[in-house]
């Protein structure tokens, strides 16, 4: 009995080492693992990613949403289609038919005009009712509307035309100014109505390859918008630095 009662006390001592190494273990991983956590990200860092033209939204709400933008991003792709293939049919009609708008639209009045007065002269013969033609007319406010957007933005191209014509934001002045040259550049190579149709082409293409690519495009935007600071900065320093311009803002 005195054997079998040592022999159990040695049993519980080392049940009791065990059970207390076990909890050496645990409490030594929990430590391992509290360490080896990374704290988050900071709200700053996930958003301070760049994008293209300083947007925070969507490519499709930056385009308007709604119909508009599910058709110029290739959702709807039955409506796409048949807005891309309009215009294209009337590229191809004017450009390389070489028909003119002014002879297209006579046309399209005199086949209007013949059907009309075929079909209301026919009806005697054929015991048919006439056509009732439906009296069309422009309200009065929805013109008086029209002019007073129309004014509205032309009185603000013309602010935002001086301001930039007085050189006070030459950053902008020179953007302006480079921009405008490049398109004078594409348009002596192509007319207005072939230029007008790569136009009306790139709405159907560029947002929907920029949407599907739009991490490496802004990577790509990002390291350009670095170069060009870099380079306005020596040219500021050399030469804008130098040019006596009242009220000259400086970044």
């Amino acid at each position: 009995m005195e054997t079998e009662s040592f022999v159990d006390k040695i049993e519980e001592k080392f049940h009791d080492n065990n059970s207390g190494s076990d909890s050496y273990s645990d409490s030594d991983d929990d430590r391992n693992n509290i360490h080896s956590k990374k704290p988050p990200l900071p709200a700053s860092k996930v958003n301070s990613v760049y994008r293209l033209l300083g947007r925070d939204r969507p490519v499709h709400m930056v385009l308007g949403g709604g119909k508009p933008a599910d058709i110029l991003l290739w959702r709807n792709k039955k409506l796409t289609g048949m807005a891309l293939g309009a215009g294209t049919a009337l590229w191809v009609f004017f450009e390389l038919m070489e028909y003119h708008l002014i002879t297209l639209i006579c046309h399209l009045l005199i086949l209007s005009l013949g059907a009309l007065f075929l079909w209301t002269n026919a009806s005697v013969f054929i015991h048919k009712s006439p056509m009732q033609i439906p009296n069309i007319s422009i309200p009065q406010e929805s013109i008086i509307e029209a002019v007073t957007v129309l004014r509205i933005e032309l009185n603000r191209g013309f602010t935002i035309f001086r301001e930039i014509g007085t050189g006070r934001d030459i950053r902008k002045f020179l953007t302006v100014v480079g921009v405008l040259w490049v398109i004078s550049v594409i348009g002596s190579w192509f007319n207005f109505l072939t230029l007008f149709y790569l136009f009306y082409l790139s709405l159907f293409t560029l947002p929907l390859v920029y949407e599907k690519n739009e991490d490496q495009v802004d990577a790509l935007a990002e390291k350009a918008m670095i170069e060009i600071k870099k380079q306005y900065a020596v040219l500021d320093a050399k030469v804008l630095s130098q040019i006596p311009i009242a009220g000259l803002k400086k970044d």
